[in-house]
């Protein structure tokens, strides 16, 4: 019998969609090992000249303008993807997409980006019988995730629900799953081997996230957190900007024993384990994970758009507040100097964590659709709280 299979569509338009879509894929095969996944960030896996060009125009505009990018944002909030635009889109990046699902034959397919749940959509219009659900992976419903096509929608919270219901979706085709997040964070780690392994000092720690793309220098905040260096340990993780890091590393403020500038890494769970507080852009993403770690958060500079939705969920659900001033900064980097302060803030956290998600709640709910389809996936384990 053959094994299931799940492919999963992604764009690399921000780093979150793709980390969602790879959270999911081990979260699956966490649950049921003999399943097959396969993550395809497909703009670039079919046009790998053009599409990287892309990313970059994408990039350049976010960083440099985002005013312009949340303008393009809130004039489209409502009027979605219109069959024409998505011909063009298909026609002139995603021509072969079609051969792409019958060489791997899928059993579902998700999608953790607008643009391929649309190309698939309308690949489904033109008789391609394949059950497509979609991921949203914000804490907003932006109009271009919704086509008719979609066989359910998983959503991050009941206030996205809400907004697919107004949009005229059927309430039986959304699920409340929550964003996914990599297994590494539905459990803590152990705290003396993170310290050894990232040679850390045992001290109160901020982690400071500049997100895939590593936009935080710009933010004079964090040149005053430096001024704290004595006092409260800082890691800085700058992901894929090589520049933006040799810059800190050049800045004599950020060469303090108690300074750590790293680059991209795939353990931010562990960072995230040892830390008192996360300084980052409130991307979709990574606010999931610190939510899922139970750690406070301050959210500095959201691009117009979804990352001001996220932040206006996150800031209400008391998982962290907005970086304004250094005042903030003073009053939380006093905190978490105390220990039991630090502590007791972190237990609220995670038990309002415990009522608002579960970490591995996406996986199993995307693995039960999937047996609904057949017999030849293993049932989980004990479901995981």
């Amino acid at each position: 019998m053959r094994k299931k299979r799940v492919l999963l569509l992604s764009e690399g338009f921000g780093t979150g969609h793709t980390q969602a879509a790879y959270a999911l894929a081990v979260g699956l095969r966490q649950l049921s090992p003999h399943l097959q996944t396969r993550v395809i960030e497909l703009g670039t896996f079919l046009n790998p000249i053009i599409g990287p060009l892309l990313l970059s125009a994408y990039r350049k505009t976010v960083s440099k303008q985002p005013q312009l990018f949340g303008k393009l944002y809130r004039s489209y909030y409502d009027k979605g993807l219109s069959r024409i635009k998505t011909f063009a889109l298909h026609k002139l990046f995603y021509n072969h997409v079609s051969d792409v699902v019958q060489q791997l034959k899928p059993d579902m397919i998700v999608c953790t980006h607008p643009f391929p749940n649309a190309v698939v959509s309308r690949l489904k219009r033109l008789g391609v019988d394949v059950p497509l659900y979609t991921l949203i992976t914000d804490y907003d419903a932006h109009a271009t995730w919704t086509t008719p096509e979609v066989d359910k929608y998983l959503v991050s919270t009941s206030s996205v629900r809400n907004k697919l219901i107004a949009r005229g979706i059927s309430p039986s085709q959304i699920e409340v799953t929550g964003i996914p997040v990599h297994p590494n964070f539905w459990y803590p780690h152990d705290r003396a081997e993170i310290l050894a392994q990232f040679e850390l000092s045992d001290m109160p720690t901020v982690l400071i996230m500049g997100g895939g793309w590593g936009l935080l220098y710009s933010d004079q905040h964090v040149e005053y957190m430096t001024s704290y260096a004595d006092k409260v340990q800082l890691i800085l993780c700058m992901g894929s900007n090589d520049k933006a890091r040799e810059k800190l590393l050049a800045d004599p403020k950020f060469r303090h024993p108690n300074i750590k500038v790293l680059g991209f890494t795939k353990e931010v769970s562990k960072l995230m384990d040892v830390s008192e507080l996360l300084v980052t852009k409130p991307g979709g993403m990574t606010c999931t994970e610190g939510m899922a770690k139970g750690i406070p958060m301050l959210f500095y500079e959201p691009i117009p758009g979804q990352e001001e939705e996220n932040l206006e969920y996150f800031v209400a659900q008391g998982f962290g507040e907005l970086l304004t001033s250094t005042e903030t900064i003073d009053r939380w980097f006093r905190l978490i100097q105390e220990p039991y302060l630090a502590g007791q803030h972190r237990d609220g956290l995670l038990a309002l964590r415990n009522a608002e998600y579960n970490p591995a709640r996406c996986s199993e709910a995307v693995l039960k659709l999937l047996q609904s389809l057949g017999d030849d996936v293993e049932e989980p384990p004990v479901p995981l709280a």
